[in-house]
């Protein structure tokens, strides 16, 4: 009914092939772009900070004493980074000026 070396052939093919997917090297293809997130000074990006008054919302961990932390905001009062291109080429839609 079933042959066993066919059935071994294909149990060393399954094997070597998630083998190879699960020890093998994992590169990035060469051709393909890094993803690059624009961040400002302060090393936060421009979802945080506020659009009208350039403010940064972000909180960051500074050390009172061995072992104790507090949470203070970003000194951060200007995004400093790269402006997206969206900001050059079109005009806000809202709201209405008529």
């Amino acid at each position: 009914m079933f042959d066993p070396l066919t059935l071994a052939a294909g149990a060393v093919i399954l094997g070597a092939g998630w083998a190879i997917g699960r020890y093998g090297h994992r590169g990035t293809v060469p051709g393909s772009p890094k993803r690059s997130i624009a961040k400002c000074g302060c090393g936060h990006d421009l979802a945080i900070h506020d659009p009208q008054a350039g403010e940064c919302h972000a909180e960051e961990r500074r050390s009172i004493a061995p072992a104790t932390w507090e949470w203070v905001r970003c000194p951060c009062r200007r995004y400093t980074g790269p402006l997206p291109v969206e900001d050059y080429f079109t005009r806000p839609m809202l709201p209405p000026t008529d």
